[in-house]
C-alpha cells in the first residue's frame, strides 16, 4: 500500500510524498500517526548527507542516503494488529519508534502517516495523558540515557555541553538526581529553556573565559563532562575540559562523533576516568522514560518551539537548518 511521508530525496531536500509500505505481519502493530516529533540532530546529518547510518559517517564511495523517511519518534492510534499481537486494541493511543517501508534508505522511518511497526516497537501510552508530550520519546530516552550512566553522589558537578534536546534532558535528568549542573549552550532562546536551580549555571561558549568559569563554579576539578555536540564540532573542547575531570570522573558522549571519533586515551588513563557511550534505544529505557514524561520529571513541551502540518515539514527543516537561535523542538502534525 502506498502512505503519505515526509522524504529526504537528496542532499537539504525535503519533500511531502507517497512511499510504499509493506503489509502487516503477524507481529506488528499498524499505527496512524498523529503528531512526529523532529530528531533535529540525527536527522539533520542524515540530510545534511553526514552519515550513512547511526553512527557511520558518510564518506564519497558509500551510497547516497536517499529516499529517506527519516525519524524514529511519534504518537498516534492503534488501526490493527497482527494475529501474535496482544495487549493493544484498534483506537488506543500509542508511541511508536520506526514504520517498516520499502524502497527507502534503511527500510524503515518515522514520519509517515501509517504503517506497520513490530509490536516491540510500540509502547502503550497512559489514559488521559495528553500524547504530544511523549512524541519525541526515543529522543527523550536518549537524554535520560545520557544523564543516568554516570554516578551522582554528594554534591556533583555535572558539566552539560550542547543546548539542544537532548542535551537539555540530559541536564534535567542529572538534576533530578541531584547533581548541580553547568549547561553551555550558544543559544539564547535554548539556554532560557534550561531550569537553573540553585547551585547551577548557564554559560554562552561562545564567552572566551566560559571553561574558567566552569571550573571555578566546580571548585577546581569536574565529577561529570557531558558532550552532546559530538567530536565532529566539539572535539577541541572536549580535549580541554577531559584533563579537568577529577580523579576517577566520568566522561559522557551523545553527539555525532563523525571522522573525529578517534582520542588518545591517555587523556582519560591520566585521570583513571570512565568513559559512557550511550546510544540507541531499549524498551526498559523507553518505558523508564516514558514514566518520568507522565509523572512530569521529564519536561517535553517547554522545548517545543513549533508545530506545523506534517506536510509543511520543509518549512521546519529551514528553522532547524537555517535559524538555530528561534528552533528546538519541532512537531509535525498529521
Amino acid at each position: 500500500m502506498k502512505a503519505e511521508a515526509v522524504v529526504f530525496t537528496g542532499k537539504e531536500k525535503v519533500e511531502w510524498s507517497e512511499v510504499d509500505v509493506p503489509d502487516p505481519g503477524p507481529d506488528d502493530v499498524v499505527v496512524e500517526t498523529k503528531f512526529s516529533w523532529i530528531s533535529n540532530g540525527t536527522e539533520g546529518s542524515f540530510l545534511r548527507q553526514e552519515r550513512s547510518d547511526g553512527v557511520t559517517p558518510w564518506e564519497p564511495g558509500h551510497p547516497l542516503p536517499f529516499p529517506m523517511v527519516a525519524g524514529y519518534q511519534k504518537v498516534g492510534t492503534v488501526v490493527s494488529t497482527g494475529k501474535n499481537v496482544h495487549g493493544f486494541r484498534k483506537g488506543q493511543w500509542v508511541f511508536a519508534t520506526i514504520t517498516k517501508l520499502n524502497n527507502v534508505h534503511l527500510g524503515f522511518g518515522g514520519h509517515v502517516r501509517v504503517g506497520p511497526s513490530d509490536v516491540n516497537e510500540v509502547y502503550a501510552l497512559p489514559e488521559g495523558a495528553d500524547p504530544v508530550r511523549f512524541s519525541g520519546l526515543v529522543l527523550t530516552q536518549v537524554g535520560y540515557n545520557t544523564g543516568v550512566r554516570p554516578p551522582v553522589e554528594g554534591k556533583t558537578s555535572a558539566v552539560v555541553v550542547g543546548d539542544g534536546m537532548v542535551g537539555q534532558w540530559a541536564a534535567q535528568t542529572l538534576q533530578m538526581r541531584g547533581a548541580n549542573v553547568c549547561l553551555v549552550g550558544r543559544h539564547d532562546l535554548r539556554m532560557n529553556m534550561f531550569d537553573q536551580r540553585c547551585g547551577d549555571l548557564k554559560l554562552k561558549s561562545q564567552d572566551a573565559d566560559w571553561i574558567a568559569k566552569a571550573k571555578d563554579w566546580a571548585r577546581g576539578e569536574f565529577d561529570i563532562v557531558v558532550d552532546t555536540v559530538g567530536n565532529d564540532t566539539n572535539l577541541e573542547t572536549n580535549l580541554k575540559l577531559i584533563p579537568m575531570l577529577r580523579y576517577g570522573g566520568h566522561y559522557v558522549t551523545a553527539g555525532h562523533e563523525g571522522n573525529k571519533s578517534v582520542m588518545d586515551l591517555k587523556v582519560f588513563i591520566y585521570r583513571e576516568a570512565t568513559v559512557h557511550l550511550p546510544c540507541g534505544w531499549t524498551r526498559p529505557r523507553m518505558e523508564k522514560t516514558l514514566q518520568l514524561v507522565h509523572e512530569g520529571k521529564l519536561k517535553t513541551l517547554p522545548l517545543v518551539t513549533h508545530r506545523l502540518p506534517a506536510r509543511e515539514a520543509a518549512k521546519g527543516w529551514e528553522n532547524i537548518l537555517h535559524h538555530r537561535d528561534k528552533t528546538l523542538g519541532v512537531i509535525l502534525e498529521w
